[in-house]
């Protein structure tokens, strides 16, 4: 199951469980579907979605930099929105491209185009520069979260406190918007990449067709289908997660430092920040699937429980996740000891952050 725990990351008027009661009560299609009420989707506010954040150091070893997260947050995830919004208007056909933009502005806390503008930045390159990958990232990161919420995959009602693609439009304009999100993912860098070099550009592509794959995504998501219901071994579930969540974070990260102009080892130490809060990203998201509430999680609560899924609780123990995620937060950091500590501060912020939440 993907990361998504919102802790009052967006701002929506409809708590989690009334969305529940209110699928049945909905207006409906002739073909059954929920029917939407306006064509338009509302970007949300994320001076609310940050409005209690507060994030101190979860590592023993490495000391935050002094940095106001919560603004850097808010001012990155506004502009990130305003760029996606700008990259899928409404046009014909209207129904695929209110599909595409219901779950691409549904909310959520834009965490991998932030860190794909952070790392470009840290390596000296500016926020225009990776916005296209940022938001082909975002793309890639909602077609994943459509096509896993699918009847055939997770079966699951909800995404980001609002019911899922399938439930609005059904699983057949489910399919193809993710499919459109995620052709136009690539269409959109070698569309809008601007003062990179062509050869950066194909790189950076290169990247995500890599991650999203079947060497990537697709690789982790075959063996946790297959995993269901049996014994799993701890490097078997981090296979899972590593390909499943971690790989979209390394592309996030490898994307930035590519088009910033980074050199190949500095790309690779950004790789390497960004597998550990991947696996982190993950962990702690096993954590929250068993603490906290569906309306706190903005999606089911319970769901690995259900299906049988292994977890890092489930073979660790709660006690020993919580300390395999404090390992984590220390190897991401420690990871960043080679760049300017000021210009990474993001960058440290980001996984005591992921790490936080958890509490």
């Amino acid at each position: 199951m993907a990361f998504s725990s919102t802790v009052s990351i967006y701002d929506n008027s409809l708590l989690l469980v009334k969305s529940i009661h209110r699928l049945s009560n909905q207006p409906r299609t002739p073909s059954g579907h929920i029917k939407l009420q306006a064509t338009g989707v509302a970007t949300p506010s994320f001076k609310q979605s940050f409005q209690s954040l507060e994030v101190t150091s979860k590592s023993e070893k490495v000391p935050l930099p002094a940095f106001d997260f919560k603004e850097y947050m808010i001012a990155k995830a506004n502009r990130v929105n305003k760029a996606l919004d700008e990259a899928i208007p409404l046009q014909h056909p209207q129904k695929i491209h209110e599909a595409m933009r219901y779950s691409l502005l549904a909310g959520g806390k834009r965490v991998r185009p932030i860190l794909c503008i952070a790392s470009c930045e840290l390596v000296g390159g500016d926020e225009g520069l990776a916005m296209p990958a940022a938001c082909a990232l975002e793309m890639i990161h909602t077609m994943s979260l459509i096509h896993d919420d699918l009847p055939c995959m997770d079966n699951d009602d909800l995404r980001r406190g609002k019911p899922t693609s399938h439930r609005i439009f059904g699983e057949d304009i489910a399919v193809l918007a993710g499919d459109a999100l995620l052709s136009l993912a690539f269409e959109h860098v070698a569309s809008n990449t601007k003062n990179v070099s062509s050869g950066r550009v194909v790189q950076a592509i290169a990247e995500l067709g890599s991650t999203v794959g079947a060497k990537g995504l697709v690789a982790g998501q075959i063996v946790d289908i297959d995993s269901e219901g049996k014994e799993v071994s701890l490097s078997t579930l981090e296979y899972i997660h590593v390909h499943k969540t971690a790989k979209l974070l390394e592309a996030a990260a490898v994307c930035g430092g590519i088009m910033g102009g980074a050199d190949a080892t500095s790309v690779e130490r950004l790789r390497k920040y960004a597998r550990s809060i991947g696996l982190l990203f993950q962990v702690v998201d096993d954590i929250l699937d068993v603490t906290k509430s569906s309306e706190e999680l903005g999606k089911t609560a319970g769901k690995d429980l259900a299906s049988d899924k292994a977890t890092y609780p489930k073979l660790m123990g709660m006690d020993e996740a919580k300390k395999f995620a404090a390992r984590l937060v220390d190897e991401a950091n420690q990871g960043l000891a080679f760049f300017d500590h000021v210009k990474a501060a993001p960058l440290y912020h980001l996984a005591n952050y992921i790490a936080s939440l958890q509490n």
